[in-house]
């Protein structure tokens, strides 16, 4: 896992069978130049709280240095899930390509035995598709400079093919209060696996499956479907559940998804799901022989089988406001999904849908301010 933070703790957590099972098979790996990184090293274990109590994670077990000190050191996964927040992705794929550099320079880039691992992008938003993109773009710019020879036709396939998509519903809250970080997995969620090549993602589910993860393929190689499907689950939950968990007087109530599946509130998720459907038909993410009610109804099947989980987003509210720490901004994961549909939305001169979610960011973003008022005047108090 790429890095040590909510999701991935919680990737851990399960792939290690709660912790039951740790071989080294499973372990971390830094992002480059991270200060939490650097602080996790200090501190020298991690906390992680479940049912059990607390249990200490030694850092010195389960940690390593950077992709490129791992490859130095003769210790790449087969497997890389990446999850750190949305706005590091782009840092990431520049490491990616300064990885093949590195094999390049030890004169093992060869399209028989790559030692470069799949790649799995699990943070939240949407954004496969440009990230596949600029990656491309940084590749060519590499040989260009000289940095890496002509990688077509065969290593280019080879390399691109083991970039995937993890759309997940695994859930993990981090308290990075007083200088300690605790973290909190969620229960066991499932990722669905897309883009990539067919059985690179097969050897990919497998792999992580026999390690008790709940992984599986999608149905279909579009990781941008997938993307809007999982935009419907979360901005369900995490969007609308930070906006009805505070009242209009800045208290907050941390709900659950239950709390949430009924009267208006049922009628505002159908809502918010047409209009997340109507964008992604708009950029071809959906077919326009696709069925609304067919897509809706898979979103609610999952609300459900989770109705007792209180949405991660909200979970990261509570945590702020008790801490005193609650600031009026978006958390990455509501930005990398309101920031790309708006402005799809607004490419395909969808402008109602744009209103629509510029009104539902700034609602969040009022009651935000309100909420962050009151923690300040009662701290001040």
């Amino acid at each position: 896992m790429l890095p040590a933070g909510a999701l991935g703790m919680s990737f851990f957590y399960h792939l290690t069978k709660r912790l039951q099972h740790l071989d080294g098979h499973v372990y971390f790996v830094e992002r480059s130049g991270s200060r939490s990184a650097k602080a996790l090293r200090a501190q020298g274990e991690c906390l992680v709280v479940d049912d059990a109590g607390i249990h200490h994670l030694a850092t010195s077990a389960f940690f390593k240095s950077d992709l490129q000190s791992c490859f130095a050191d003769g210790c790449l996964p087969e497997v890389l899930l990446v999850c750190p927040n949305p706005d590091q992705l782009t840092g990431v794929i520049g490491n990616l390509v300064k990885l093949l550099e590195c094999i390049q320079q030890a004169g093992l880039l060869s399209a028989k035995e790559l030692p470069f691992p799949v790649i799995v992008l699990c943070s939240n938003g949407i954004y496969f598709q440009r990230l596949r993109s600029l990656f491309l773009e940084k590749l060519e710019e590499s040989v260009l400079f000289g940095r890496l020879p002509d990688l077509w036709p065969e290593l280019m396939p080879q390399i691109i093919g083991r970039i995937l998509r993890g759309v997940t519903l695994q859930t993990g809250v981090r308290d990075g209060a007083n200088g300690v970080s605790l973290y909190r997995p969620g229960p066991l969620g499932m990722t669905q696996v897309a883009g990539g090549e067919p059985q690179v993602r097969r050897r990919c589910c497998q792999l992580l499956q026999q390690r008790g993860g709940w992984f599986e393929q999608a149905d279909h190689d579009s990781a941008t479907r997938l993307e809007f499907d999982k935009a419907m689950i979360n901005l369900s939950t995490n969007l609308l559940g930070q906006i009805h968990g505070i009242d209009n007087e800045g208290r907050f109530r941390p709900l659950s998804i239950k709390d949430m599946l009924h009267g208006p509130q049922l009628e505002e998720i159908r809502e918010l799901c047409g209009w997340v459907f109507r964008i992604g038909q708009a950029v071809k993410a959906y077919d326009m022989e696709d069925d609304f009610e067919e897509r809706f109804k898979a979103c609610m099947d999952s609300l459900y089988r989770h109705q007792t989980h209180v949405p991660s987003s909200v979970q990261w509210i509570g945590l702020h406001y008790q801490a005193g720490t609650l600031e009026a901004k978006l958390t990455p994961t509501e930005a990398w999904l309101l920031g790309p549909l708006i402005r799809y939305a607004r490419g395909a001169d969808l402008e109602e849908a744009a209103r629509y979610f510029e009104g539902l960011k700034n609602s969040l973003l009022e009651k935000l301010r309100k909420a962050a008022g009151r923690q300040n005047a009662a701290i001040n108090h």
